[in-house]
């Protein structure tokens, strides 16, 4: 007689990692959050007093194979901050602050081991971002994916005051890019990076140009630029934001450009972390190329007049921002 269990559901390993998992997403729960974790949907009080029209701003996204890296160093804590803080990042650029994540973890034979690591990740940036992870999914799926694999994705839903969205709209030429640092790839470009990198290097080989071993180097977190941008974002002087992301900095920040305007980006600004400088090295990569498929150092740009410029760097000088170009 055949069970669930023989054919590679393991209800027992799904019922254990959520005892393992229960109190750490409880961690995240604030006075907004009415329903504990186990019930078939999350409660969010939506109450916004000091919010006179708000706007619930939304975004999903994955971590793309960047996961190649965790499964290749068994290094599972770090990709679900990179999830919770792109998309921190996404909504973000429209001026909105996070209220509530929620996860999907899947794979192939459910260990909870290496779930409760994932989902401790998405913990850890939930707490860093004020963000409540109100509920997800994991799912266990035989024969979908390869021994020892896993995909997540994450929705984001966060907040804004209508007035105060930011879109772009008085983008005007003669206004300034300023670029803030990334930590390295983020999210994106791993399958052009692994094809590069992984004929020569292993993952646990230690490169003096990079200062620690290439997996760590590609596993570096996404960083979440909410800390950072908030303040900056109560001078009512940005205009714009960009998160880089696949596409590069010309792709996604001209998506935020009025019709008429363009970019004119000063390559030589944006010096390149020592991680990209390797990739097009042993790829043998144009500089076109590189642009269209990393961040290249510049994980998000703010846009703003350029009577503006000097305040908005001295309110961030410690992010080391850069001038990178201006909207023509």
């Amino acid at each position: 007689m055949k069970t669930y269990k023989d054919s590679g559901v393991d209800i027992e390993a799904g019922d254990e990692t959520i005892r393992r998992i229960k109190p750490l997403v409880k961690s995240t729960f604030n006075k907004n959050v009415l329903a504990d974790i186990g019930l078939f949907g999350g409660f969010y009080e939506a109450n916004f007093p000091e919010y006179e029209e708000p706007v619930l701003v939304a975004s999903t996204d994955g971590v793309g194979t960047k996961l190649k890296i965790a499964f290749m160093t068994g290094t599972h804590n770090t990709v679900g901050q990179c999830l919770v803080n792109h998309c921190v990042n996404d909504i973000l650029s429209c001026g909105a602050k996070p209220l509530f994540f929620l996860d999907y973890f899947a794979t192939g034979k459910l260990e909870p081991n290496v779930a409760e690591q994932v989902i401790s990740g998405f913990v850890k940036a939930c707490v860093e971002n004020g963000c409540a992870l109100i509920g997800g999914e994991t799912a266990e799926m035989p024969s979908m994916y390869q021994p020892g694999e896993y995909d997540v994705s994450g929705t984001i839903i966060g907040v804004v005051e209508k007035s105060k969205i930011v879109n772009g709209k008085s983008i005007i030429p003669g206004d300034v890019l300023i670029g803030l640092p990334s930590t390295g790839l983020h999210t994106n470009g791993y399958s052009l990076a692994r094809a590069v990198l992984l004929e020569k290097y292993s993952v646990t080989q230690y490169l003096d140009e990079l200062g620690c071993s290439l997996g760590e180097a590609l596993l570096k977190v996404h960083r979440s630029y909410l800390h950072v941008v908030t303040p900056l974002l109560e001078t009512g002087l940005i205009k714009g934001i960009s998160h880089i992301t696949g596409g590069g900095i010309i792709g996604n920040t001209k998506r935020i450009l009025p019709e008429g305007t363009s970019l004119d980006i000063d390559w030589n600004s944006c010096e390149q972390l020592p991680i990209f400088k390797l990739i097009q090295k042993e790829g043998n990569i144009s500089d076109e190329e590189m642009r269209h498929a990393f961040n290249l150092g510049i994980g998000m740009i703010l846009v703003v007049a350029k009577e503006n410029v000097a305040q908005i760097l001295s309110l961030c000088e410690n992010e080391k921002p850069k001038v990178i170009g201006r909207v023509k």
